[in-house]
């Protein structure tokens, strides 16, 4: 199992990136996540990652991009739940590459 170096210590991550542990997860650690999947956090990523973790919290479960969008649309409007926009902030998946930085599972139905 690989592991992300962070603050003197190894926190395990499976195969693709997804922490083992996701009580080890720190704002600090998303940054670190985030620069290893060669993004650069700005308020709106923070956006999506915060409101991922409230959605897990509630629901425990990490939602698939079409229900991020529709979540999103319902929360913050149209601009914002759009998927193009998503896809802008997360080029790899917003659902996938979200969930990753939130220190989330991998999304149910993403490959």
């Amino acid at each position: 199992m690989s592991a992300y170096q962070f603050n003197g210590s190894a926190v395990a991550h499976d195969e693709e990136g997804y922490l083992v542990d996701i009580a080890e997860w720190s704002p600090e650690l998303a940054l670190l996540i985030a620069k290893s999947e060669n993004i650069e956090m700005a308020p709106e990523h923070w956006e999506v990652v915060n409101f991922l973790r409230s959605y897990y919290e509630e629901y425990q479960v990490a939602p698939a991009v079409r229900v991020l969008v529709k979540e999103m649309t319902k929360k913050y409007g149209k601009e914002k739940g759009d998927q193009k926009y998503l896809y802008s902030l997360f080029p790899y998946g917003p659902a996938k590459q979200a969930c990753k930085i939130a220190g989330l599972p991998k999304p149910t139905g993403c490959v």
